[in-house]
């Protein structure tokens, strides 16, 4: 089902010359269709010119073993990302000599893209799921995190916006009149930024059931990208 673009600030078209980026970070411990589909979906309903796809070096809140390489992942992130020009495999957390050893937070990044971009027209997003920002509190610096730029927040059918302004400072609400204010309902307007909600989203694929599943020796065709699906045999990634 389509799903009409946010009205209003950071979510109409604007002028020609602008350009809307997504900054979508996480393990991508594989990148799975799980994740093409969410970006897709952010992709029609805001129209975004790039989708970044960031793998994490080191995470700092993910400590389990058997994590894929950084190589491996970022190597995974950019052959499913090949057949769509406007995802973009990104190196920003992959630190000195592009080892993947550093911890970076995502208050971090986002100021580097913010800076990277300063002084042109482009208006900045972050995805992430649900789930994730539930977990924001658990972020370093989150309240300035949620000022710096527009979030998108994919959820689940069923799925209340309510449990997400639960963890939103109250002191960071803006008001729904103010110039900024989106005249999307659902969205969530803080003093700085709003929070969107993507509930387009039913894919139940996760990297935990992939890799569960090659450590099965099953089959995993259908849940990854083929030449994810390719890479990871030849690598014989998870076994």
């Amino acid at each position: 089902m389509s799903v009409a673009p946010p009205q209003g600030h950071g979510a109409s078209r604007g002028p020609a010359h602008e350009r809307r980026i997504a900054l979508f970070g996480g393990t991508f411990d594989p990148i799975h269709v799980g994740h093409l589909a969410v970006a897709r979906a952010a992709e029609r309903r805001f129209r975004l010119d790039e989708i970044h796809f960031i793998p994490t070096g080191r995470p700092p809140h993910k400590h389990r073993g058997g994590m894929a390489s950084y190589a491996d992942r970022y190597a995974m992130v950019t052959l499913a990302c090949a057949d769509h020009p406007r995802f973009i495999a990104s190196l920003a957390e992959s630190g000195p000599g592009h080892s993947g050893r550093e911890v970076y937070y995502s208050v971090e990044t986002v100021r580097h893209f913010k800076q990277k971009f300063h002084g042109t027209e482009t208006h900045l997003y972050f995805l992430l799921g649900a789930d994730s920002f539930l977990h924001l509190p658990s972020w370093k610096d989150y309240e300035s995190l949620l000022g710096l730029c527009d979030f998108i927040v994919a959820s689940r059918p069923g799925f209340r916006v309510e449990a997400l302004r639960l963890v939103i400072p109250p002191e960071l609400f803006g008001r729904r009149g103010a110039a900024h204010a989106p005249l999307d309902p659902r969205a969530i307007v803080l003093r700085r930024t709003s929070v969107y909600v993507l509930d387009t989203v039913s894919s139940h694929v996760s990297a935990t059931e992939v890799r569960e599943r090659l450590d099965r020796n099953e089959s995993i065709h259908g849940l990854v990208p083929p030449r994810v699906e390719e890479y990871i045999t030849k690598q014989a990634l998870y076994r």
